[in-house]
């Protein structure tokens, strides 16, 4: 420490400016590191996991790619470990994005574990908001931006109105259950069907919430 007076003065800044410069350095390294995870996440999880954990021997303890850390594992096999994580990140992070995603997967953590009691509780603490910052974005910007931000605002109501009537198919009883799903291939269908580009991310929800099912 007792070299940074020296070392700023050398580059002819102040130790504050030094301090900012290595910190803004190491945020982009980090998410250097988790962009490199992420792509293998789906094909080889395990890789996307030894990439995150050597980032975190440069960077113990860093609370993104902790989080990122939480996307290469799964539950109940590493229920514990995944508990472990998202406590830490909850009680540690400045981050309300990455305490909110950490107050989330632990709360499916205890569903897929078996614990349900301790699932409504966790949910309490994320606050419900009836806008996303995408939503705003495609509103109140202009241009490319503004049909950047409504394209993709569109693809996750998209799969959520579909992962919703789904739900809806496993809760409902009695006749008429099947009008979910029928309802939810329609959905996609039309959206292949009209917005050819959006055909891609269709595929993925089809494949991930259907099981590629199609009608």
């Amino acid at each position: 420490m007792t070299l940074i007076p020296a070392i700023a003065s050398f580059f002819g800044v102040s130790t504050d400016e030094l301090f900012d410069y290595n910190r803004l350095e190491a945020e982009r390294r980090v998410r250097e590191i988790c962009q490199q995870a992420y792509a293998c996440r789906q094909s080889d999880p395990v890789q996307s996991e030894q990439i995150l954990r050597e980032g975190l021997k440069k960077y113990p303890g860093n609370d993104v790619i902790l989080n990122n850390l939480l996307y290469t594992m799964a539950a109940p096999e590493r229920g514990e470990e995944m508990v472990t994580i998202c406590k830490t990140l909850i009680e540690g992070t400045h981050d309300d994005a990455v305490k909110y995603d950490a107050l989330r997967i632990l709360a499916q953590t205890y569903h897929d574990m078996g614990q349900q009691d301790l699932v409504a509780h966790t949910l309490e603490q994320i606050p419900e908001l009836y806008f996303t910052k995408l939503e705003c974005m495609a509103l109140l910007l202009e241009g490319e931006a503004a049909f950047k931000a409504a394209r993709q605002h569109m693809g996750l109501c998209l799969e959520q109105l579909v992962e919703m009537l789904l739900v809806m198919e496993r809760q409902a009883q009695g006749e008429g259950v099947d009008q979910y799903r029928r309802l939810a291939q329609q959905v996609l269908e039309l959206f292949e069907r009209e917005l050819r580009p959006g055909g891609e991310l269709v595929r993925e929800i089809r494949e991930e919430l259907l099981g590629g099912a199609q009608t």
